[in-house]
């Protein structure tokens, strides 16, 4: 097990010129995680915390601006600048992007505008396309004062009923063209009738044609006429995103600069506005690696002499608040987001994340144990790994565990003597669980017992370093409840097994002892530890909680034990998935054709999938409500030191 780094609390105390170089080696160092700090005096300043609230508040406007004339162009953000880009003035930042925005202005109106005409007039087109083969004149149709005409589309099922309900009003309704479920036609009627017909035309679901004003002649001298101009307008929109496109070529790079060196400087005139002060002086504090501490004072030095610099440890009673830097291997490393979504270890608390590498690939394997399967996963996690797909990059982070896990199932499947299902190629290097089903139950609540008393050691352990004797010695998970379950665990085992090296006689005296102190555990804990009162709520209501306490001890210590059967049941369950695929295979093609090998390769990508997901969930949940629930306190402070320029993960 590995513990988060040591933090140290850093204070310094910057002269009013030097903040704002000094704030820049804070950043570049990327070990200083500043904490707020309390406004101190009430000095006037040439630039004050409101000063540089105001001055963020402008950098993230003219951010802003850039962004969306970096959207006009189409041009990305990029990746993040290896070095901290320089740090800019409002007043400059503020002439580049007026630049910027005039250049640019222009040319992007004119494509919006030519786009927004090219999709008017094929709107148009679309809209007299099905009437194209009437030969009638649209002024006609627009300028008719005593009869209605309404051009439209429905559809064809409802063609009936809207006759049907214009049986009583005089009109007539014209089929143009029918395809598939869509008419196109025209409603006759009187203009006295118009708002009738319109309703019944609404409650047919009609959707009329627009007829442009713009066009005269017959549909079909209108729709040429469109034609024409969508070729020119398409002409007009190619020559517009021409220039847009030659504007995005030369000014691709500048606009990336400008928006990180924006970026700095808001992050900086934001970090500075929460700096406490003094008269002439700002009061800088935040958290660092012990580790790192030196090599900070160092640059810091470099730049400015007149820094003072204190360096202290975190009292206890700052542990809830002082961050946490896991510090792992990086084959390690890529398991610690399985712990960080449980919850981030508190400062002081042992980081799971090492032994979660060791035990999730082991749990995964004991349940997916197949030679095939796991070559696959293992194909899979390279590929992740890879970034070579790009709908897969969002999961490249897994690919590690992926990897992991599928050469712990290629593992455990030649301790199955199983491939892709198969039995018959290898020898089996322990058993197999189908044949094997209580053996393969037992092992696994042997290991799991392993687990659960792991998990008591480290609870014992993070209350060492937390100095916390009384949970130390009688805590649930504490020595007195490791001793409470071992003590059981040996009573059962006689009563199961028979000879032991130990007699039933002091298994029981220590189970009966054990129990009492954990049933007493929490007036025991608050007596060793001088915390007071020692009963909560009153003598009465504490003699009633008390047994019931013991009683869900027990049905917890007997509930978790038994939780990891279910990675024997899942191991058995994954030979018997593989059974029934050959089973379906054989009821498909009998005599192992085509058609066999297909349900075989199908049925196992399914396994592989389907049964690998469920799998994955069990072994978390494994992990988290077995294991960690015996140690694990979380809740702690993520560690995110500053820095001008985010860096790339």
């Amino acid at each position: 097990m590995f513990r988060p780094q040591v933090m140290s609390k850093v204070e310094l105390v910057v002269p009013e010129h030097d903040v704002v170089p000094v704030t820049q080696v804070l950043a570049a160092s990327g070990v200083f995680q500043p904490t707020p700090s309390v406004h101190l005096g009430s000095g006037r300043l040439s630039r004050s915390a409101e000063d540089w609230r105001r001055r963020a508040t402008t950098f993230a406007d003219l951010e802003r601006r850039i962004l969306a004339v970096m959207e006009a162009l189409e041009v990305d953000e990029g990746p993040p600048p290896a070095e901290p880009p320089q740090l800019i003035e409002p007043e400059t930042a503020q002439m580049d992007i007026d630049r910027l925005e005039w250049e640019a202005g222009a040319p992007v109106r004119e494509l919006e505008e030519g786009r927004r005409k090219l999709a008017q007039l094929q709107r148009y087109l679309s809209q007299l396309e099905p009437i194209a083969d009437l030969e009638v004149d649209l002024d006609t149709l627009r300028n008719l004062r005593y009869t209605f005409v309404l051009p439209g589309t429905m559809p064809a099922a409802n063609l009936e009923r809207l006759q049907t309900s214009l049986e009583l009003i005089p009109s007539v309704l014209v089929t143009l063209r029918r395809e598939d479920h869509l008419a196109t036609v025209v409603l006759f009627g009187a203009q006295r009738d118009a708002d009738i017909l319109n309703r019944a035309a609404r409650s047919a679901y009609l959707n009329p044609l627009e007829l442009p004003e713009e066009y005269r002649g017959t549909p079909a001298e209108a729709i040429a006429a469109l034609e024409s101009d969508i070729k020119r307008a398409r002409q007009y929109v190619a020559e517009c995103q021409t220039t847009v496109d030659y504007l995005h070529e030369v000014r691709v790079h500048s606009l990336r600069h400008l928006l990180w060196r924006v970026r700095a400087s808001r992050t900086l005139a934001e970090t500075i506005a929460r700096y406490g002060r003094l008269r002439y002086t700002y009061l800088v504090a935040g958290w660092v690696p012990t580790s790192r501490v030196n090599m900070l004072r160092r640059e810091v030095k470099r730049i400015s002499d007149d820094v003072l610099i204190e360096v202290d440890t975190p009292a206890r009673q700052e542990d809830g608040h002082v961050p946490v830097a896991l510090e792992n291997p990086p084959i390690v490393r890529a398991f610690q987001s399985l712990v960080t979504t449980y919850g981030r270890p508190r400062y002081g608390e042992l980081d799971p994340t090492p032994m979660i590498a060791l035990t999730f690939p082991i749990i995964f394997g004991i349940m997916f144990g197949d030679v095939g399967h796991g070559l696959v996963l293992i194909l899979l996690g390279l590929l992740l790994l890879s970034r070579k797909v790009r709908v897969l990059r969002g999961l490249s982070g897994m690919g590690t565990v992926v990897t992991i896990c599928g050469i712990a199932a290629m593992l455990f499947g030649s301790l199955y003597g199983s491939v892709f299902g198969f039995e018959e190629v290898l020898e089996p290097l322990w058993m197999r669980p189908l044949e094997n089903i209580m053996d393969i139950l037992i092992s696994t609540i042997g290991i799991g017992i392993g687990l659960l008393s792991l998990g008591m050691v480290f609870n014992i352990i993070n209350a060492v370093l937390a100095r916390r004797w009384g949970r130390l010695f009688f805590d649930h998970n504490g020595l007195v409840g490791l001793i409470f379950y071992w003590s059981l665990i040996g009573l059962a085992a006689s009563a199961f097994a028979g000879d032991l090296p130990i007699s039933p006689t002091p298994l029981a005296a220590l189970a009966v002892v054990s129990g009492l102190l954990v049933t007493f555990s929490k007036v025991l804990e608050r007596l060793v530890e001088g915390r007071r009162p020692l009963i909560e709520g009153g003598l009465s209501a504490y003699l009633i909680e008390t047994p019931i306490e013991l009683f869900e001890t027990l049905i917890r210590l007997l509930s978790n034990t038994i939780s990891y059967v279910r990675m024997g049941a899942f191991a058995v369950a994954h030979g018997s998935l593989s059974m029934v695929i050959f089973l379906l295979g054989e009821a498909v093609s009998p005599t192992h054709g085509l058609a066999y090998w297909i349900m075989v390769v199908l049925g196992n990508l399914f396994i592989i999938g389907f049964e690998g997901l469920i799998v994955s969930i069990q072994t978390l949940r494994l992990e988290y409500y077995e294991f960690f629930g015996k140690f694990f306190t979380g809740g702690g402070v993520p560690y995110r030191p500053l820095t001008l320029v985010p860096r790339e993960k």
